[in-house]
């Protein structure tokens, strides 16, 4: 359904830190650079662009959004989880561990990235 997603950051380089580690984690590359200074993450079929607004304002969260990063193991959400923790996240919400939902068993964890939007990593089991 979608083809990619667009968040703001206030400091690319440490944007960089901590979403190269999180990628790495779930086995994704590192960040391609693209003409306008934005960091491209291609993985598993997904496009995450993270950078500086074009508009020039300050970037922004959402409250009550989140993104979820479909991860291939509950070992691989941990160390997802883990990498941003220690590159500038913060965990948020209930530990990581396996929750039920409607839609099924799952695996996830919760982290904020350095500028505040909420990410998640989730494998169904």
């Amino acid at each position: 359904m979608f083809n990619h997603l667009t968040i703001g950051a206030s400091d690319i380089e440490r944007s960089r830190r901590f979403y190269d580690a999180t990628f790495a984690a779930i086995g994704g590359p590192a960040a391609q650079d693209d003409p306008k200074g934005r960091l491209v993450y291609r993985h598993d079929g997904g496009v995450l662009v993270v950078g500086k607004p074009i508009n020039g304002e300050p970037p922004t969260v959402a409250n009550g959004n989140t993104i979820g990063f479909r991860v291939a193991s509950s070992q691989m959400v941990d160390a997802w989880h883990e990498a941003g923790c220690a590159n500038g996240g913060m965990t948020v919400e209930d530990p990581p561990g396996p929750r039920s939902s409607p839609f099924g068993e799952m695996y996830l964890a919760y982290l904020r990235d350095p500028d505040g939007h909420k990410l998640c990593g989730v494998c169904w089991l």
